[in-house]
C-alpha cells in the first residue's frame, strides 16, 4: 500500500487529477445544499450573462434556468453515469475476457467473436440505436453506454489471462484439484486487475462524453440536469450567448481530464516497470 501511495503521490499530473475530481465530487455533493430548489425550474430572465445578476453567477439558459443550479446537479449525474456504466462495462469485460482467455479454444473463439461482432458498428452509433429501441431515460442510456463498452476491457482481460493461465501458481492450483472458477476469480484475475482498473479510468471518461453526446442531440433524458443537455440546450444562441454552451463544456473537459491524470497516475504506481524508476 505504501508503494502504490508512494508512486501516485510523485507524479504531479496524477495529483491535479486528484484534486480535480475531488473538486467536481463536492460540487455533486453540496448541490442540495447550496442549490436546494429544482434546477430545472425557472428562476429568472433568460440569458443573463454571467456575473451580470449576483443571483446567477453563471447567468442564466434560454428558459431562464440557473445555470450554477445545473452545473453542480449534473455533476451528480455525469459521475453517476460514468461511476454504473465502467462497473458494467468492467464487470462484463472482465467475465467475457476471463472465460475466454482461461479456457482457450472453442470457448476463446465463440466469446472473441462475440466480441468482435459488438465492435463492428462503432460504439456511438450502436448506442444510438440502443436508445432508439429502448428509450432515453436516465437508467436506459447508462446501461447502455456500459453494453457498448465492454469489448475492450474483455480484450485486455483475455491478453492478460493468456499471459498468466499457464504460470507456476495456477500449474499448482490444478494440482491441488482447485475448481476452474475459484482458479479464475481468486487466484489469476487478482493478478490481472492492475492494468484492468487502469484502463477502467478511460472507459469512465468516454461514458460521460457519450451521454454528452446523446444530451447534446436531445437523445438523452430531458428530466435530468445535465451538462449535455445544457450544451444541447445552448446550441440554439451559441452565436450571442456562447457561455451556455461554453460553460457545461468546460465542466465535462475539466472531469474528463482529472478522471484521465487519475488514469495516469494509477498506471504510474500500479505499473511494476514504473515503479522501479
Amino acid at each position: 500500500m505504501k508503494a502504490f501511495l508512494r508512486g501516485y503521490l510523485r507524479s504531479p499530473p496524477a495529483m491535479i487529477g486528484l484534486l480535480l475530481l475531488l473538486a467536481i465530487v463536492a460540487m455533486a455533493i453540496s448541490a442540495d445544499w447550496l442549490f436546494p430548489r429544482d434546477p430545472l425550474a425557472l428562476a429568472g430572465r433568460p440569458l443573463q450573462w454571467p456575473q451580470g445578476n449576483p443571483r446567477f453567477p453563471l447567468g442564466t439558459d434560454n428558459s431562464g434556468r440557473d445555470i450554477a443550479a445545473q452545473i453542480f446537479h449534473g455533476a451528480r449525474i455525469s459521475l453517476l453515469i460514468g461511476v454504473v456504466a465502467t462497473a458494467i462495462a468492467i464487470l462484463v469485460g472482465i467475465v467475457v475476457g476471463a472465460l475466454a482467455g482461461y479456457h482457450g479454444g472453442w470457448v476463446d473463439d465463440a466469446l472473441m467473436r462475440l466480441t468482435e461482432a459488438f465492435q463492428t458498428l462503432p460504439n456511438f452509433l450502436l448506442l444510438l440505436v440502443l436508445v432508439a429501441v429502448f428509450g432515453s431515460d436516465l437508467s436506459t442510456v447508462t446501461i447502455a453506454i456500459g453494453a457498448v463498452s465492454w469489448p475492450a476491457p474483455a480484450r485486455l482481460t483475455r491478453a492478460e489471462f493468456l499471459t498468466l493461465r499457464n504460470r507456476e501458481f495456477v500449474q499448482a492450483c490444478r494440482t491441488l484439484g482447485m475448481s476452474d472458477a475459484r482458479i479464475i476469480f481468486r487466484e489469476i484475475l487478482p493478478n490481472a486487475l492492475p492494468p484492468i482498473i487502469v484502463y477502467a479510468s478511460v472507459v469512465m471518461a468516454v461514458a460521460i462524453l457519450l451521454e454528452s453526446a446523446l444530451a447534446f442531440l436531445r437523445l438523452s433524458d430531458p428530466n435530468v440536469a445535465s451538462w449535455g443537455n445544457l450544451i444541447g440546450l445552448g446550441r440554439d444562441v451559441l452565436r450571442v450567448q456562447w457561455y451556455v454552451s461554453a460553460i457545461p463544456g468546460l465542466a465535462i473537459l475539466l472531469t474528463v481530464l482529472a478522471v484521465s491524470l487519475v488514469g495516469q497516475g494509477l498506471n504510474d504506481a500500479l505499473n511494476p516497470r514504473l515503479r522501479k524508476r
